[in-house]
């Protein structure tokens, strides 16, 4: 059996649940791979489990973070792999899941310890990318890292631009600071999987989804991040729904063109998380249903590889 086993996949897929059965299959503790269900002021509206879901199966990472306390993937990282060896020292298999796929990342390809980017470095950056335009942006990028330059898909300004900031802010490439990482796990500690539903169906869950976050709470939780004047950009205050029921809190629209409004947005999160694990996990093994007992089934149909269960 893999000493690690990881189950990715987009928000409303059912991760969790299936999670839990497998935990339970090979006496497996969870731990949390989700940017947003790391902080306790986000129970409802990152879909937490609940106490009651957690009976039973020790959880890790989840609920541990303060608001005002914003985790990068790195401190992520740091708090995971020795939890992973933790619960590997006691006989019992880690189960990690999420939807944060830069988490998955640092522990199956490593995370390159880069310094922080000066404000000044990204603002001037920013600059050089309206000026010069895409393209030229990356002839110019191609000039000191051409690696990184063809690595970047067409239009993701984001990487380009923390690519250029990277060798601006640190005299180094990107492509050379990545040279020097190493994953967290070996490649022969871990396996794979990822939920992958059907888009439409996917959808529906979402909407369902927010639709039961309103109903646990998730009003009184962006009532209560509101009252403590947090910085906008941290990681909570940009959580889908916080923006959309904060205007509602500020009179600025109703609540049912809040929430329609939150649907959608979580709707356009599932698509950009999709994309991405199409993109980036294209040979992990995929379980397209999103019923617990469904996604079990084809869980343990990917056999012993996978699971070391017959």
């Amino acid at each position: 059996m893999p000493s690690v086993l990881l189950i990715h996949g987009p928000t409303a897929s059912g991760k969790s649940a299936l999670a839990l059965r497998v935990a339970r299959a090979v006496d497996g503790e969870i731990v949390n791979a989700d940017a947003l269900q790391l902080y306790a002021d986000l129970r409802a509206l990152s879909a937490r489990p609940t106490d009651a879901e957690m009976a039973g199966v020790p959880h890790h990472l989840f609920g541990v973070a303060d608001g005002a306390d914003g985790w990068s993937v790195g401190r992520w990282a740091r708090a995971a792999a020795p939890l992973l060896d933790e619960i590997r020292s006691r006989g019992r298999v880690p189960v990690v899941v999420g939807g944060t796929g830069l988490y998955f990342k640092a522990l199956t390809e490593g995370l390159a310890d880069i310094p922080p980017t000066p404000a000044a470095v990204r603002t001037g950056v920013g600059k050089t990318f309206d000026e010069l335009g895409e393209a030229r942006f990356r002839e110019l990028l191609a000039s000191f890292d051409p690696v990184a330059e063809v690595r970047i898909a067409p239009g993701d300004r984001m990487r380009l631009s923390r690519a250029m900031e990277v060798l601006e802010a640190t005299g180094k490439p990107l492509t050379a600071w990545q040279a020097e990482t190493s994953p967290a796990l070996p490649a022969d500690a871990w396996r794979a999987v990822v939920i992958e539903p059907e888009r439409e169906a996917l959808y529906a869950r979402c909407d369902a989804r927010f639709d039961a976050m309103l109903e646990g709470g998730a009003l009184d939780e962006v009532r209560a991040l509101i009252a403590r004047g947090l910085d906008p950009e941290l990681p909570v205050m940009k959580a889908v729904g916080v923006r959309e029921l904060s205007a509602h809190l500020r009179g600025e629209t109703s609540l049912t063109e809040a929430a329609e409004t939150a649907r959608r947005e979580t709707r356009r999160y599932a698509k950009r998380q999709l994309t991405w694990l199409r993109n980036q996990t294209p040979d992990w093994p995929r379980i397209s249903e999103t019923d617990a007992d469904a996604a079990w089934g084809q869980f343990l149909a990917q056999g012993p590889a996978l699971t070391g269960l017959s």
